[in-house]
């Protein structure tokens, strides 16, 4: 599912105008993305949370020079389900 066709079926469930769930939804992002820039977790109950990952250093390769490279230490955004999203799409999700 893309974010346009998730506006229109917010748009569509709501009866509020396209541009305006747009605009709610693109502020939403943003408040996400900025939150974690600063190094803020958000969680949302019942949904899930968007964290900061920390990854340690550690030794890569580069197969086209054949060396050696040190990935230094950094973060990552990422995304931790709630038990109770988890247990819905376990439940409902079927294997193809």
């Amino acid at each position: 599912m893309t974010k346009a066709q998730i506006v229109t079926d917010i748009a569509r469930k709501t009866g509020i105008e396209k541009k305006d769930v747009q605009k709610t939804v693109e502020e939403f992002m943003n408040t996400v993305k900025s939150s974690l820039v600063k190094g803020e977790n958000v969680y949302l109950r019942g949904f899930g949370s968007f964290i900061i990952k920390q990854r340690a250093e550690k030794t890569g390769r580069n197969i086209s020079k054949n060396t050696t490279i040190i990935i230094p230490p950094h973060c990552i955004p990422a995304f931790k389900p709630s038990k109770d999203f988890v247990s819905e799409v376990k439940d409902s999700v079927k294997i193809q």
